[in-house]
């Protein structure tokens, strides 16, 4: 209460000050033209007293107007009361402020919120998943302990390949949301990335027996390796994941050396589930049947490309295989 009063007496001291300076002025203005003492004493009585009442008059309805206030703000920022109505302009729009504050910190952590579930739900994920080739790797060597050799050490080398890939894609998803500080964009040979990244799963591809068509693409491309060359392993592997005969084709568009096409004759995907393959979390009916999709290779793929300024499609029919375009694309800009 001491301190109401304090901040009350601070915000009316210059009112109060200009009522004594005008008070003073207005008595000797009187005693100067011979009016007598005792009725100007008595004059100055009574104003003083009419200003002691309004001004008590006023801290009580300010007092009342901070406990409105407490009251308003008490279950902040996740409830607004009712604010006392503004006296001017200021103090409306301070009123307006508060309220856009409050709306903005519930909006911020809903998502937060959100984002921290997302993450707790992949991390889930992904636990689950890396268990799998952990404990292959482990069954693996027991076997090549009882004798089966060279066919055991070579399976075992490709379950270690999926858990370093599991591994990798923690990685990304943890880096691509705040990748911008994370990005050397310049002149690239496209045909240079695309190598690295079939040579990565050269031992898949043999593995499973798919054919691997590549045409060379000679073409220089602005962009960020690293995180193109994400972009690109994420693509073969869900194009190796899903074909489990024939071929896949890696080539640029006819007339466009910037556009690359990844083609796979895999089992496709179904055409209620195209729209949303993009869609953080989606699996979609092939995610289901393989019990292990996490739904985010694609939604980072989709991520990073548009924070690198190039365009992904995916076109694909049930039993018909599918098909990748990259646009890499970019629009000259010319110095006048």
């Amino acid at each position: 209460m001491k301190h109401i009063i304090f901040t009350y007496l601070k915000k009316n001291r210059k009112p109060a000050v200009f009522y004594l300076f005008f008070l003073t002025l207005f008595y000797l203005v009187l005693y100067l033209y011979g009016v007598r003492a005792d009725a100007l004493s008595y004059a100055v009585f009574l104003s003083l007293v009419t200003f002691l009442v309004l001004g008590v008059w006023d801290l009580w309805r300010y007092v009342g107007k901070v406990k409105c206030m407490d009251e308003a703000l008490r279950n902040m920022p996740y409830e607004l009361g009712e604010l006392p109505a503004p006296q001017d302009v200021p103090e409306e729009k301070y009123q307006e402020e508060i309220r856009i504050l409050g709306e903005r910190i519930v909006r911020l952590e809903n998502d937060a919120r959100i984002s921290r579930q997302e993450m707790l739900d992949f991390y889930s994920l992904w636990a689950h998943q890396i268990k799998t080739p952990l404990a292959a790797m482990n069954l693996l060597l027991q076997s090549a302990e009882a004798g089966e050799g060279d066919r055991g050490m070579e399976a075992m080398r490709m379950e270690l390949f999926k858990t370093e890939q599991y591994v990798d894609m923690v990685l990304s998803y943890l880096r691509a949301e705040d990748m911008s500080s994370d990005l050397l964009l310049k002149k690239y040979s496209l045909d240079e990335i695309v190598r690295q990244a079939v040579r990565k799963y050269s031992r898949m591809f043999i593995l499973k027996k798919i054919r691997l068509e590549y045409k060379p693409c000679a073409k220089q491309v602005l962009t960020d390796e690293k995180w193109l060359l994400f972009v690109l392993e994420q693509l073969l592997s869900n194009a190796l994941k899903y074909t489990e005969t024939g071929a896949i084709r890696i080539r640029t568009e006819p007339g466009s050396p910037a556009v690359l096409l990844i083609e796979d004759t895999g089992i496709g995907i179904q055409a209620e589930d195209l729209p949303r393959v993009f869609e953080k979390g989606f699996t979609g009916y092939n995610g289901r049947q393989d019990k292990k999709s996490t739904g985010i290779g694609l939604y980072l793929c989709r991520m990073i490309c548009d924070k690198l300024n190039h365009t992904i499609t995916i076109a694909s029919e049930p039993g018909g295989g599918t098909v990748v375009r990259l646009d890499l694309s970019r629009e000259e800009m010319l110095h006048e």
